[in-house]
């Protein structure tokens, strides 16, 4: 059974996570983070409805938040303070390459209280890559995470969560994340934030997505300055609407 919200020590049930949540957000009126969400990578080793059959186990109106491909400081230090400001805790997975320039602001995402997962050392597409090189890209981006965030470069990650880059798996690599206990991540929908818009015709697009969705695995890119820009106003509209942020 891995916990999505591993920074806090010793959690063993449902109860002690919401024990541990309590006094967690000092300003009222904040969207706050409504609970953790175990995920046991031997049942549900793949998540996310835009690539696999099955998602995470949410309720209507609630929200998994996923930013992929930092860290990147002018951005990802924008959307941290977005988070901060609601005390919404989110999952980044990180590229290799970026956090082994930027040590210092993967520590400060996992210090702030978010998971960290891994999203390849280089963002290549590992369906067009020779499979030695793909089991390579997948782990030295590992590698340097925990170098990041821990000072040890292992490949077994403390977070052991991976999302592909542009979803494009292969059964080989599938079939080794699932061996070594790595829950894989998709989505079940996305901001499109890759294609360039406003801040606000982006939050129209994801606002007009999650509501007829319902609940769901959200991507986004912490890189992309219309995210960073639009992410105050998404989390309001999530906190006016009556969502639920689930780490």
């Amino acid at each position: 059974m891995i916990w999505l919200a591993v920074f806090w020590p010793a959690l063993g049930s449902p109860a002690s996570a919401a024990a541990a949540r309590a006094g967690q957000c000092p300003r009222p009126g904040t969207l706050g983070t409504s609970r953790t969400l175990a995920v046991d990578a031997r049942t549900t080793p793949r998540v996310g409805l835009k690539s696999f059959p099955q998602t995470l186990r949410l309720a209507d109106h609630e929200v998994v938040l996923t930013f992929d491909d930092g860290p990147w400081p002018p951005t990802t230090s924008r959307v941290l303070a977005a988070l901060s400001q609601e005390c919404v805790r989110a999952t980044f997975f990180l590229i290799g390459r970026s956090a082994s320039a930027r040590p210092d602001l993967v520590r400060r995402i996992a210090a702030e209280g978010h998971s960290v997962g891994t999203h390849t050392w280089s963002h290549p597409s590992l369906k067009r890559i020779k499979p030695d090189a793909a089991v390579a890209q997948i782990d030295r981006g590992i590698s340097a995470v925990e170098m990041a965030l821990h000072g040890k470069a292992t490949t077994p990650p403390q977070t052991p969560f991976f999302r592909f880059p542009g979803f494009e798996a292969t059964p080989a690599t599938l079939d080794l994340l699932q061996s070594r206990g790595i829950v894989v991540f998709g989505a079940d929908f996305w901001a499109s934030d890759w294609n360039k818009m406003t801040p606000n015709q982006e939050l129209q697009l994801i606002t007009g997505r999650l509501d007829a969705a319902g609940r769901g695995i959200i991507l986004f890119h912490d890189t992309k300055v219309q995210t960073a820009a639009m992410m105050p106003a998404f989390l309001r509209y999530l906190r006016d609407h009556g969502y639920h942020v689930v780490q």
